[in-house]
């Protein structure tokens, strides 16, 4: 009688022992495949080639859409380049349509760079810049910039002169301008 009571006690028996082993050890397979499965894309994706050599893949892998309200600007037929490094911290880019060249503003360095399509060159634009962030062109072409050391927004005009757009609101200067539209 004791045998068939120790034989209806499923949880000693050797079979449900190994069972359990096998139920861990599937658990732990299961979830280092998923592991791995996440991570082979990283894994096994190439370094990108940033020198221009190899074609690159369209869609381009790295343009990646975070709110599906902004799918539709991405273009598929346009890859990422790296057009210049150096700078520790660097924003604010403008495209000029005239002069065919983009400015940015290198910050923490107090000037701007300017990137020319024609050959690619980059150079120093504007040096100081008044630690500016925000920059855009208007329709004559001129430069508008927020300049932070100077608390302003500006304009630079053809001749080289400055015109001060803004920098005060309700007779309280500006803390820091940013952006511009």
């Amino acid at each position: 009688m004791k045998d068939i009571s120790r034989a209806a006690d499923l949880s000693q028996t050797p079979t449900m022992e190994n069972a359990a082993i096998n139920r861990r050890r599937f658990f732990a397979t299961a979830a280092m495949a998923a592991a791995g499965a996440a991570l082979a894309p990283k894994a096994l994706a190439a370094e990108r080639d940033w020198t221009g050599r190899n074609p690159v893949r369209y869609p381009d892998p790295d343009i990646i859409v975070l709110d599906e309200r902004f799918a539709k600007y991405k273009v598929g037929n346009t890859p990422i380049q790296k057009l210049w490094t150096g700078a520790l911290w660097a924003e604010g880019c403008a495209w000029n349509g005239v002069g065919r060249y983009l400015v940015w503003s290198d910050i923490p360095n107090n000037r701007q760079m300017r990137w020319l399509e024609e050959d690619s060159h980059v150079s120093v634009f504007r040096n100081p810049s008044g630690n500016s962030n925000g920059n855009t062109f208007d329709f004559e072409g001129r430069q508008l910039s927020c300049e932070h050391g100077n608390r302003r927004v500006v304009r630079y005009e053809h001749n080289g002169a400055v015109t001060v757009l803004a920098d005060k609101w309700k007779d309280k200067p500006l803390n820091a301008p940013n952006d511009i539209v």
